[in-house]
C-alpha cells in the first residue's frame, strides 16, 4: 500500500494502484489556547501506586518501569546483545592532518560477522590534534553521509540509499558528488576541533533507510529470523530503535579508542535524529551528556499538547519511525502511559540540553521547554539543578543547570549558534564531572 498527500488529502493507494480513498488532511492548531491541558502521567509514583521519594527508589524501580513503557509503546524494545553477537570494527584510513591540519580523521567500519546481510556501518571520527590529552567527543549520525558532513575530497561517497535531492545531490537514490559537504553547516567541524572536541559521526542510512521499507535492506531485516518478510507487533523496534542502536556501537569504538575521552561522550541529534538521541541516551548510559535540537513530536516536545506534529501526523507520515504500538495514540494522547518529560527524566543524573528555534513552530518550542521543566523532580532527586526558571526564556538567552535549554531566532535546523551553546554547555557539566 502506498500512501502520499495531493492537495490536501491523504490518498490511500490500493492493490492496484487505481483505486483510491481519500482521507481528511490533518489539521494542524498554532494556537496556544487550544493546546489543550490534559494531565501528564505519574513521573514520581510507580505502577504499584508507591511515591518514588529517592534516587535509589527511581534507579531500581521507576526507571526501569519507564523504559519498559517507551519500549511497549513508543519506540520498541531493542533486541538484547546475544541476538547481534559479536561486533567489529576495522580501521578503514586514517589522516593525521585533516581539516589543514587541525585534526586527525579516522574512518572505521562496523560490522556483525554473524549477520553479513547487514552491510555494516561507516564511522568518520576527527579527533583534535592540539590537546593535552584524551578529548570529549560529540557522536551523532548524519542525514546524508559522511561525505556531506565534511568536504574533505577523499572521504568516501556512500553508496547507500539517499533520498532523492532536487540540487543533484543524489540521483537514482545515490549520492553524487555535489552532495559533499552538503551538511557541512550543521557539522562545524574545525570550531569544534579548536575547542578541544572530537567529532563522531555515520550516516543514519547505514542502519536503517529512512523510508518505509527501508527496514527491509538495514539491520532491522539483518537481525530478524523472517528477514524481510518479518511483520513487526506491537513492542518490537522501530527505524528510531535501530539509529539508537547505531549510536551506542559508535559508543563502543569511541571506549577502545584512547585519543578519546570516553567518560565525557555527548550524543547529540537534529530533528529525527534528535528523537534518536534522546531514546539513545536514555538507553545507554555512556553518554554522560545528551542533545535534542528541535527533536519535537516523539522527541523533546510533549506528545499532549496539541500543538504543530501530532501523534496523529507523525504516525501516518512516518509509521516505521516507531513500535506499532504508537499509533493506537493518534488523536488519543491521554490514553498513552508515557509522556516525555518522563524521557528526559530517563537522563538523570546525567545532563541534557532541549533546543528550539522560533520559526519551527511544527516542533512546539513550548513542548520542549516544558518536557525539560517536567523533568526537574528526577534530577532533584540526585540534588541536580534545572532550568532555573519556569518561563521559556526568550531567543538567544539559554538558560539551565543539569537541564540546559535555549530557543533561537531561525528555521528547523541544526547551526553554528546552536552548537555554540552545546559545547559550551558541556565543557562547563564535563569540567564540573571531573
Amino acid at each position: 500500500m502506498m500512501k502520499r498527500m495531493i492537495s490536501g488529502c491523504w490518498l490511500v493507494a490500493v492493490a492496484c494502484g487505481m483505486a483510491y480513498a481519500a482521507e481528511p488532511e490533518p489539521v494542524v492548531n498554532y494556537d496556544e489556547s487550544k493546546a489543550g491541558n490534559l494531565p501528564l502521567p505519574e513521573l514520581l509514583k510507580t505502577s504499584a501506586g508507591q511515591t518514588v521519594e529517592t534516587a535509589d527508589a527511581w534507579i531500581k524501580i521507576r526507571r526501569p518501569e519507564i523504559v519498559a513503557m517507551f519500549e511497549r509503546h513508543v519506540y520498541g524494545k531493542t533486541p538484547p546483545p546475544e541476538a547481534w553477537g559479536k561486533v567489529e570494527w576495522k580501521i578503514a584510513g586514517i589522516k593525521r592532518d585533516a581539516l589543514g591540519g587541525l585534526a586527525t580523521r579516522k574512518l572505521v567500519h562496523v560490522s556483525l560477522p554473524g549477520h553479513p546481510a547487514w552491510q555494516g556501518m561507516d564511522v568518520m571520527l576527527y579527533v583534535p590534534n592540539k590537546r593535552t590529552g584524551p578529548a570529549p567527543c560529540f557522536a551523532g549520525l548524519s542525514f546524508n553521509g559522511n561525505h556531506a558532513v565534511s568536504d574533505e575530497p577523499d572521504i568516501p561517497l556512500s553508496a547507500r540509499w539517499m533520498r532523492e535531492d532536487k540540487t543533484g545531490g543524489a540521483e537514482g537514490n545515490r549520492a553524487t558528488e555535489l552532495s559533499r559537504g552538503k551538511e557541512l553547516g550543521r557539522w562545524p567541524l574545525k570550531m569544534l576541533m579548536e575547542r578541544g572536541f572530537a567529532v563522531a559521526t555515520a550516516y543514519c542510512g547505514d542502519l536503517e533507510p529512512d523510508h518505509a521499507d527501508g527496514w527491509k535492506t538495514g539491520l532491522r531485516a539483518a537481525l530478524s529470523p523472517d528477514g524481510a518478510k518479518t511483520v513487526w507487533c506491537d513492542g518490537e523496534w522501530g527505524a528510531i530503535g535501530a539509529w539508537a542502536w547505531g549510536l551506542s556501537r559508535i559508543a563502543d569504538c569511541l571506549e577502545s579508542d584512547p585519543d578519546i575521552d570516553s567518560k565525557h561522550l555527548a550524543v547529540i541529534g537534529h530533528s529525527r535524529l534528535g528523537k534518536t538521541a534522546l531514546w539513545a541516551g536514555a538507553c545507554d548510559p555512556r553518554f554522560s551528556l545528551v542533545v535534542s535540537n528541535e527533536s519535537g513530536e516523539g522527541g523533546a516536545a510533549l506528545m499532549r499538547r496539541d500543538i504543530g506534529e501530532t501523534t496523529a501526523i507523525i504516525t501516518k507520515a512516518f509509521p516505521h519511525w516507531f513500535t506499532p504500538t504508537y499509533a493506537r495514540y493518534a488523536g488519543k494522547a491521554a490514553d498513552c502511559p508515557v509522556d516525555q518529560h518522563m524521557l528526559v527524566a530517563l537522563i538523570a543524573p546525567r545532563s541534557i540540553y532541549i533546543a528550539s528555534a522560533v520559526d519551527d513552530r511544527w516542533a512546539d518550542p513550548k513542548g520542549e521547554f516544558l518536557a525539560g521543566l517536567d523533568a526537574e523532580p528526577v534530577f532533584a532527586l540526585f540534588g541536580m539543578k534545572g532550568y532555573g526558571t519556569t518561563t521559556q526564556p526568550p531567543p538567544g538567552k539559554p538558560v539551565g543547570d543539569a537541564i540546559g535549554y535555549h530557543i533561537r531566532e531561525g528555521k528547523h535546523d541544526l547551526t553554528e549558534y546552536d552548537w555554540q551553546q552545546y559545547a559550551e554547555f558541556a565543557k562547563r557539566r564535563f569540567g564540573e564531572e571531573k
